[in-house]
């Protein structure tokens, strides 16, 4: 089994954030990998595998970073790939990641989701490769359908809640 999306953090303390995006991918039976990567300690690694991931099958990166948060946009100069940026919540309570990843020059796009939001990563992910994809497309249908499920299901235990002056 090869991986076909990477999942890059900047160091194992990001794993608590990215097990979200793990956990999808797996539900979904998509082959992935992870790895601790630093764009300022393992600039070296950091350039091989990147300039590396396309020709070892990778289809869509998502890399995660705090802080300066220059992983995903270092990633997104030195690959073809679609690369998806996770801002991790720090310091500055993720602002700073956010801003790093968002605000990339002309030519370097990073796909960039909410702090700490490594499921919707996973799910933008998802959805890439889904239009190659037709098992993996019912797959994201499927899931997209669950998440109506849960608002209808809410919605009915809502109704069950009584208040003096509730009218529904």
């Amino acid at each position: 089994m090869k991986p076909v999306v990477s999942i890059i953090m900047g160091s194992t303390s990001d794993l608590p954030v990215m097990e979200k995006a793990a956990k999808l991918l797996d539900e979904c039976e998509i082959p992935f990998e992870m790895l601790a990567l630093s764009a300022h300690r393992t600039p070296a690694q950091v350039e091989e595998f990147a300039k590396g991931a396309k020709a070892r099958g990778i289809q869509v990166i998502i890399a995660a970073a705090g802080m300066a948060a220059h992983l995903p946009g270092v990633i997104a100069s030195m690959t073809p790939l679609p690369v998806i940026g996770v801002p991790i919540k720090s310091g500055m309570e993720g602002l700073d990641a956010l801003l790093a990843i968002v605000q990339m020059p002309p030519g370097i796009p990073v796909a960039t989701v909410g702090i700490n939001a490594s499921l919707n990563a996973a799910i933008l992910a998802t959805q890439m490769l889904a239009l190659g994809d037709a098992a993996i497309a019912e797959k994201v249908e499927k899931y997209k359908a669950g998440l109506t499920q849960k608002i209808v299901a809410a919605n009915e235990a809502l109704a069950e809640v009584k208040y003096k002056f509730k009218t529904n």
